[in-house]
C-alpha cells in the first residue's frame, strides 16, 4: 500500500492543474494525484470550476472519485451532481457507505431520485440506502451507515472471525463487534481484542460485555453527537424501538454533525438567514443577509425616533448626546456576553444544570456587580475628567447602571425563551439581542435623564 502524500495546495500546482485540464495531459493529471489523500483532492475540486472538477474525477479510479464525492463542500458537490450522468451517479453510489449514499440522493427531486434508484445494480445496497432515506436527515436513523459487522451470542469464535472476513470488505473501520440475538436485537458489544486472544470454540456469549451504549433511531443527532462525546466513543450501534440493531454511526459522521451545527450557530449569530458560502452569487449572499441587517436599519430609525422624543431635553443638556454611544455599546456588549453563555449552557445540557430561575438570578447577580463597577467607573471619568457637575455623572452613571441590568436581563431571557419554543437560541445573540438593547437602552437612558436632570 503506497504512502498518502503530504500535499500543500499552491497557486502554482492550481495553475499547472488548470492548464493540464485544458490541454488534456491526463497522465500528468493522474501522477499529479495519484496517492493524494481524498479531502486534499476535493480541497483542489473546490477551486476549480465545475466542468474541470467533473474531467478529474472521470479521468481517476471509479473508487477513488466516489470517495472524493463524499469529501466535497456541500454547494460544490451540489453543483457537480446537477451535471452529472444518471448511471454515473449510480455507479459511484454503489461505491460509497450507505449513509453517504443517501446523502447523494438527497440532493435531487423525486423523479431524478428515482432515475439514479433504477440505475443502481447492486440490490442489497440500494435496500440499505432506502431504509436511510425513509429516516429524517436529522436522526440517528438519518445518519447512520447500515455497513457494521455482527456477531449471533450463539457462535463461537471461529464463526466471527469468518463473518469478520466476509464483511471487512464493505465496512471500512471495524471499531467492535456488535453482538445480538437470533432476533437481531442487540445484546452487547465485543472487541477485536478478545476474539483474537480467544480459543477457536470459545462462544460470544461467555466474552461479550453487555454493557453497550446504544441511541434509539429517531434520536436528534445533535443528542448523538453528546452521548459519544460524554462517554468518548468512537462508534455507537442505533436501535429501533424493539432493541434490533439497525445500523451504526461513526466518530467521522459526528465531526461532520458538529460543525454543521457549529456552522447554523454562527449563522444565526451573525444575522444570516440561510446557508451560504462565499463563493455563491452576489445575489444569493445578499437575500441572506438581508433580513437581520433591514431590522437593524428599522431599529436604527426606531432609536432616532426615540432620540427626537428628548429633542427639548438634549437641547437644554447637549451632552447627553455625547455619551449615546457609550450607552448603547455597553448595553449591546453586555446583552451578547450574557446570552452567549446561555447560548453555550444550552448547547452543552447537563443532568446538573441550572434551571432557568436559577440561571436568571445568576445572572441578575453577575449584573449587578458589573453595573455598579461600570457605573462608579464612569461617574469618577465624567465628574473628575471631563469636569461635569455631580448630578450630571450621577444621572450617566446610574442610566448605564439600570442599562446593564436591562441589556443582561434580555440576554439571558431571550435564548431561555427562544429554546423552550423550539427556535434556535442562538439568534437571540446577534442582531436581536443588539438591535433590542439599542432602542430599549436609549429610551431608559433618556427617561432617567429627564428624571434626575428634570429636563
Amino acid at each position: 500500500m503506497e504512502p498518502i502524500k503530504q500535499f500543500e495546495l499552491s497557486k502554482e500546482y492550481l495553475e499547472s492543474l488548470r492548464l493540464g485540464i485544458e490541454e488534456e495531459k491526463i497522465d500528468f493529471i493522474q501522477e499529479s494525484l495519484d496517492g493524494v489523500n481524498v479531502a486534499d483532492i476535493a480541497a483542489i475540486l473546490d477551486e476549480l470550476s465545475m466542468q474541470e472538477s467533473i474531467y478529474v474525477l472521470r479521468l481517476l479510479d471509479k473508487q477513488l472519485s466516489a470517495d472524493i464525492l463524499i469529501e466535497l463542500d456541500e454547494v460544490s458537490l451540489g453543483k457537480v451532481l446537477k451535471e452529472l450522468e444518471t448511471p454515473e451517479i449510480a455507479s459511484w453510489i454503489e461505491l460509497m457507505d450507505s449513509d453517504d449514499g443517501a446523502d447523494i440522493l438527497s440532493f435531487f427531486q423525486e423523479k431524478e431520485r428515482e432515475e439514479i434508484i433504477s440505475e443502481i445494480q447492486d440490490r442489497v445496497k440500494l435496500e440499505q440506502i432506502l431504509e436511510l432515506l425513509r429516516y429524517e436527515e436529522d436522526t440517528a436513523g438519518g445518519i447512520m451507515a447500515k455497513e457494521f459487522i455482527r456477531a449471533n451470542k450463539n457462535w463461537n469464535v471461529i464463526q466471527t472471525i469468518n463473518e469478520i472476513r466476509r464483511q471487512a470488505e464493505n465496512v471500512e473501520k471495524i471499531f467492535s463487534i456488535y453482538v445480538v440475538n437470533n432476533k437481531q436485537q442487540l445484546l452487547g458489544r465485543v472487541s477485536l481484542k478478545k476474539i483474537i486472544l480467544a480459543s477457536s470454540d470459545t462462544r460470544i456469549e461467555d466474552i461479550f460485555d453487555e454493557e453497550v451504549i446504544s441511541v434509539p433511531v429517531h434520536m436528534d443527532q445533535e443528542e448523538v453527537a453528546a452521548v459519544m462525546r460524554k462517554y468518548d466513543l468512537e462508534s455507537v450501534p442505533v436501535v429501533n424501538a424493539k432493541n434490533k440493531l439497525v445500523g451504526r454511526i461513526t466518530v467521522d459522521d459526528i465531526l461532520d454533525v458538529v460543525q454543521e451545527e457549529a456552522d447554523e450557530d454562527i449563522q444565526a449569530m451573525t444575522g444570516v438567514s440561510a446557508d451560504i458560502e462565499e463563493s455563491d452569487s452576489v445575489f444569493t449572499i445578499s437575500k441572506a443577509r438581508l433580513p437581520w441587517l433591514l431590522i437593524g436599519v428599522l431599529g436604527g430609525l426606531m432609536g432616532a425616533k426615540i432620540i427626537g422624543l428628548f429633542e427639548d431635553g438634549l437641547s437644554k443638556y447637549l451632552a447627553l448626546a455625547s455619551f449615546i454611544p457609550l450607552v448603547a455599546a455597553t448595553g449591546g456588549n453586555v446583552g451578547i456576553q450574557a446570552s452567549s453563555l446561555i447560548v453555550q449552557s444550552l448547547a452543552s445540557k447537563s443532568a446538573f444544570d441550572d434551571t432557568p430561575f436559577q440561571r436568571f438570578v445568576k445572572g441578575l447577580f453577575v449584573a449587578v456587580l458589573n453595573g455598579l463597577v461600570l457605573a462608579a467607573f464612569v461617574f469618577l471619568v465624567v465628574v473628575f475628567v471631563y469636569g461635569f457637575e455631580p448630578i450630571f455623572g450621577v444621572t450617566i452613571g446610574f442610566a448605564l447602571f439600570c442599562v446593564v441590568l436591562l441589556a443582561s436581563f434580555m440576554g439571558t431571557v431571550t435564548p431561555l425563551v427562544l429554546n423552550r419554543f423550539g427556535i434556535n437560541p442562538a439568534i437571540a445573540s446577534g442582531p436581536f439581542i443588539t438591535t433590542t438593547n439599542d432602542l430599549l437602552g436609549l429610551a431608559v437612558y433618556f427617561g432617567i435623564a429627564m428624571l434626575l436632570l428634570k429636563l
